[in-house]
């Protein structure tokens, strides 16, 4: 769309302090988001830019902002909203990069976590910019500690993701309190209709600039997907971790609890790993970033929540270890890596069950993303001898081995019925340690589809015992007070139980979605939990008032009655008539299963 001979950022109009700055970063040839907004920003015009994340964005608002900023103020001139503080403290991060080489500039940095008193001793410097989360800048507002009296420029970044975490009231709220007279550039990986009302009551006739997805603009990033099958995710994690060359890695999880679980597992296995999730603390998570930065840590395991904005340049392989059930957050993951025209390699399991999801992916990339095979044993220990011959070689040509021939030629004689052969071996094993050199072969299996068949049947065989003996097949049905008319979709409710309620979603039952409301069904045992873990949660910034209206107990022979199904002073007839219905399609939609899976169990294998 954007044909504009611009192959520099002089070309652009960056000059000066600012330029140099980005010499010394080793930019060269700026992005298409750079060579689109930066002339506009420039001029004073507002923008409406629709980007992904990893594109160039922060730059592409941050050099012409800091190109025109009046440096004999001392007052916030410009504002960034952010809505995780990760990418708060990227933003103010990237000014402070960018900057240098400019005297006499501060850089405010404000969000949740981080004490009052170091942010205000930072505003009596008097910061010409100011970069925060809406609910620690908001909090400044009203307290009366921050002025933006002064204001003339609003950056809007992620403006999806402040919709989606439930922030855009507050957001609105700032816009409110600001001087109506200013710049403002909004930033956006998709342009909802709430973003879309913001732009036309806050912004003045903004031009629209529109980067096609990471798929185009980021050929540096390599994708593939792996189908689970044959061995379980760790193990097969250890193996992409020792078959990939990679100076960093992260490895996202759906939920908190499992990315802990992983970090022991790659601990024992010898990774200097770690773990970040939304429980920790802010002090712990920047100590961790900080970790991986640095090079102290080298395999990170994170959440989604806890994701956002980072920006590690070290990183160059992510692995998606659960695939993520909202496509776009798949294209912020895999935006961790390749950063700085570096290339990356991004990495997703995909479980049987998982197809649609990857589906849904490939059409919001608008690519097909190839499919790879499980390292084999062969290629593991191609690649364990390559290190270990790399290691032996370094030894001989980098360290003073005299002393060490004088040791050799004492063993010799403490051992002369050995030869040299020997001794060696036996020195390599012990310099190789407990942890095997070479691995046996892989198991051939001879027909592949028969063992595929019965592994299938066998899962079905147990999967009917376990439904039927567990006991785990007794539901309660619960209300949520959020339907289609209030934009909601089953993605919504699924990704807030999963993350927020740290419920795997193979034990959310039946979601079915009203005009006004939505019923879910979730295991009983689990129900305490839940209500109190959602008691202020919210869904595109809706509070969800999950209520508990009765059991749904699955079959075991027969069908069984339901008690306290509902009330009948909360509900009208529609309404009853509705949920019932539900309620009874679910049941013969799992009776017909499990007749099924029963009936093929018998005819396979005896259970």
């Amino acid at each position: 769309m954007y044909e504009l001979n611009f192959s520099s950022f002089t070309d652009l109009g960056i000059t000066g302090p600012v330029l140099n700055a980005l010499t010394d970063l080793g930019y060269k040839k700026p992005s298409p988001i750079q060579i689109a907004c930066i002339p506009l920003l420039l001029n004073g015009q507002d923008v409406l830019g629709m980007a992904q994340t990893g594109s160039g964005k922060t730059a592409a608002f941050s050099l012409p902002l800091l190109q025109n900023i009046n440096i004999s103020l001392k007052a916030p001139q410009v504002l960034v909203l952010t809505p995780t503080r990760e990418l708060a403290i990227q933003v103010g991060n990237s000014f402070s990069n960018f900057s240098k080489y400019i005297k006499n500039i501060n850089i405010a940095t404000l969000y949740g976590g981080q004490n009052y008193g170091t942010q205000l001793r930072a505003l009596h410097y008097g910061p010409q910019i100011v970069v925060g989360t809406p609910g620690r800048l908001l909090a400044h507002l009203k307290n009366k500690t921050l002025n933006l009296s002064n204001l003339n420029r609003l950056v809007l970044d992620e403006a999806d993701e402040m919709l989606q975490m439930g922030f855009i009231e507050d957001v609105e709220d700032i816009l409110t309190r600001i001087p109506a007279k200013r710049q403002t550039a909004l930033f956006s990986a998709t342009i909802p209709e709430p973003i879309r009302r913001i732009s036309r009551r806050f912004m003045n006739q903004p031009r629209e600039i529109s980067i096609p997805s990471n798929a185009n603009t980021r050929p540096d990033i390599s994708q593939g997907y792996w189908i689970v099958h044959g061995i379980n995710k760790n193990e097969a994690l250890m193996r992409f971790l020792e078959i990939e060359d990679f100076d960093a890695a992260i490895i996202f999880i759906r939920t908190k609890e499992a990315t802990l679980k992983v970090s022991e597992v790659l601990e024992r296995n010898g990774y200097n790993s770690a773990a970040l999730n939304g429980d920790m603390n802010q002090a712990l998570r920047e100590q961790t970033l900080g970790r991986l930065k640095d090079g102290r840590l080298d395999v990170l395991i994170a959440t989604d929540v806890a994701s956002r904005g980072l920006d590690v340049h070290r990183v160059s392989l992510v692995i998606n270890y659960d695939i993520p059930i909202d496509s776009e957050s798949y294209v912020h993951r895999i935006g961790r890596t390749g950063r700085a025209g570096r290339p990356g390699r991004a990495l997703l399991f995909v479980e049987h069950h998982e197809r649609r999801l990857l589906y849904n992916i490939e059409r919001i990339m608008k690519s097909k993303i190839q499919e790879i095979k499980l390292p084999t044993n062969e290629m593991l220990n191609a690649r364990r001898l390559a290190k270990f011959t790399t290691k032996v070689q370094n030894q001989i040509k980098n360290v003073d081995l005299a002393p060490y021939r004088s040791l050799l030629n004492k063993l010799k004689n403490s051992f002369e019925e050995i030869d040299m052969e020997t001794l060696a071996t036996a020195l390599l094993k012990m310099a190789q340690g407990e942890r095997p050199l070479l691995l046996p072969p892989d198991r051939i299996i001879k027909n592949l589809k028969k063992a595929r068949s019965y592994r299938l049947v066998q899962t079905k065989c147990e999967e009917w015992h376990n439904i039927k003996n567990s006991g785990i097949n007794n539901m309660d049905l619960y209300r949520i007070e959020l339907g289609r008319d209030h934009g909601i979709e089953v993605r919504h409710i699924v990704g807030t139980i999963t993350n927020e309620g740290n419920i795997n979603s193979h034990h959310i039952g039946n979601i079915k979605l009203f005009a006004l409301y939505s019923t879910i069904e979730l295991p009983k045992k689990m129900s305490e939990k839940i209500l109190s873990r959602f008691a202020r949660t919210r869904i595109l910034n809706k509070p969800i008032n999950i209520k508990l209206i009765g059991r749904t107990k699955s079959f075991n022979g027969k069908r069984h009655s339901h008690s306290n199904f509902c009330d009948e002073k909360h509900y009208d007839q529609d309404q009853l008539s509705d949920l019932k219905k539900s309620q009874q399609h679910y049941l013969n939609q799992n009776k017909q299963k499990h007749r099924y899976a029963s009936a093929r169990t018998r005819r396979a294998i005896s259970c």
